[in-house]
């Protein structure tokens, strides 16, 4: 059980406006798991004015970035060591198994902290350029301002890093929002950050519900809002945005397709690597590739090699170092996805595996699905269920392979698999997607830049591409010397 009673905004201590309160319970065993405050209206406008303060005259934007990137580095030994903690914090709010807790979720964060520290001494922060009308110009990088960050439950303290990190290294004071379902860990974020040696209002943490939420990206203090969420929210907020000629990045769904081509081999790892890139962490990843196109001519094969590993998966107790996965978020979540699997059911889908709930006494859990004979314009190929469900398609050709991929509202990620590189290279080429893997189903690299094409949003995080969206170009004109 772990309870904050305060916030901490601008090196004080503030109780809640209105005493409000969010509770955080565990959705493998609904039970109460912490407790934190609520920020309202009142609390984002503290949380502004002592961002605006460290903005303007503290020592963090005048800070060289060279020492930025340090503090940075420290915050991640920071909390190296703190893994276990977070770990468990994680798997609580969550349902992350433990294994995936510690790799997929810490360990990305730190990974980002660690590629940004590197950027830190690489990034172009000021050049000087030769003027066409004769002299020079300086073009300066400079911190963007204050920085609303808005992260999503299901990867809490990675989203959270990969926002908090590149805004931090520009300079910017930044204003975390976390999810409700999953504070905890920004609280140990925001710790660690004021161990690492941050200054007062720079990182400010604010767990907040609908109103508080709107509330920080309409606010005229706020310079920028990085989102990661649903396209519907995200929707929301780029209008929200628009209105004031607000600068935000907007990381949202997907839909995302793993392409294997006819000359693919299906080796153990091919088809646990699969599996892995449309179930992992329940399926909750946004760039979980839950469209898996097979040709036709291979489509028995690989079902059935599929189908016996996903009936493999073991559901459970996310803390038991068997489980490879655990809950998903919430009983609504569970129910929304079963019956979005009945309906395809209903439309003569076939469930090759899985299909239902486990035999489990408590918890939102539900048996990892693999559905076929479905037609790729269904809304079971065509939403984002964000649940442990994947759908397999069958294609004529390379062409009708990329049409297929291409045929979804989303352009957020995907993968190719080949036994020839080169091929399925020109193949992710083609397709529209911001991060395209070749066998592999990791589509994200950390240290280059990631997000969505179409409606799974705007902009780009990672690497000196996420650095970008944090600053403002200032070019100034020099005449030649007399």
């Amino acid at each position: 059980m772990r309870i904050h009673d305060d916030l901490l905004i601008g090196g004080r201590r503030r109780a809640p406006e209105g005493g409000r309160t969010l509770e955080v319970r565990s959705p493998a065993t609904e039970q109460l798991v912490g407790r934190v405050p609520e920020a309202g209206p009142a609390d984002v406008d503290a949380a502004v004015t002592a961002a605006r303060r460290a903005l303007e005259a503290g020592p963090w934007p005048r800070t060289a970035p060279a020492e930025r990137g340090e503090v940075l580095g420290r915050l991640g030994k920071l909390l190296r060591g703190r893994t276990e903690e977070l770990a468990t914090l994680i798997s609580d709010e969550v349902g992350s198994p433990r294994r995936w807790a510690v790799t997929g979720q810490v360990g990305t964060a730190l990974g980002v902290l660690h590629v940004h520290r590197g950027i830190a001494g690489s990034y172009p922060w000021e050049e000087t350029r030769p003027s066409l009308m004769g002299g020079s110009v300086r073009v300066r990088r400079l911190p963007v301002g204050v920085v609303g960050a808005i992260v999503p439950w299901n990867a809490p303290l990675f989203t959270a890093v990969l926002k908090v990190a590149p805004a931090l290294l520009a300079g910017c004071p930044v204003i975390l929002k976390p999810s409700p379902e999953a504070p905890l860990s920004a609280f140990v974020l925001a710790e660690a950050a004021a161990e690492a040696g941050l200054p007062d209002g720079v990182l400010t943490v604010l767990p907040a519900g609908p109103e508080g939420s709107e509330h920080l990206v309409r606010h005229p203090g706020v310079d920028a809002v990085s989102f990661t969420g649903s396209t519907a929210v995200g929707t929301r907020i780029g209008e929200l945005c628009a209105r004031d000629v607000r600068r935000c990045t907007l990381e949202l769904g997907g839909k995302s397709a793993a392409v294997l081509l006819d000359d693919v081999e299906l080796t153990d790892r091919v088809v646990r690597e699969l599996v892995d890139g449309a179930m992992a962490n329940s399926g909750q990843i946004c760039i979980a590739q839950t469209r898996i196109l097979v040709p036709r001519s291979r489509h028995a094969e690989i079902v059935e090699a599929l189908g016996e590993a996903v009936g493999r998966l073991r559901v459970g107790d996310p803390a038991a170092e068997d489980t490879d996965l655990g809950p998903v978020i919430s009983a609504a979540a569970r129910d929304r996805i079963e019956r979005a699997v009945d309906a395809a059911r209903a439309d003569g889908a076939r469930i090759v595996a899985g299909g239902g709930r486990p035999d489990l006494p408590v918890g939102h859990y539900l048996r990892p699905t693999l559905i076929t004979d479905v037609d790729p314009a269904a809304p079971i190929a065509q939403d984002e269920l964000f649940g442990p469900v994947a759908v397999v398609l069958p294609y004529d050709d390379e062409d009708d392979a990329v049409r297929i991929a291409n045929s979804t509202q989303y352009g957020l990620a995907g993968s190719v698999w080949t036994a020839d590189t080169a091929r399925g290279e020109a193949v992710a080429g083609r397709l529209v997607a911001g991060s395209v893997a070749v066998n592999s189903s990791a589509a994200m690299d950390l240290g280059s830049p990631f997000g969505g094409m179409r409606r799974s949003g705007l902009g780009r995080e990672g690497g000196p591409e996420g650095v970008t969206a944090f600053v403002e170009h200032q070019s100034i004109v020099v005449p030649p010397a007399a």
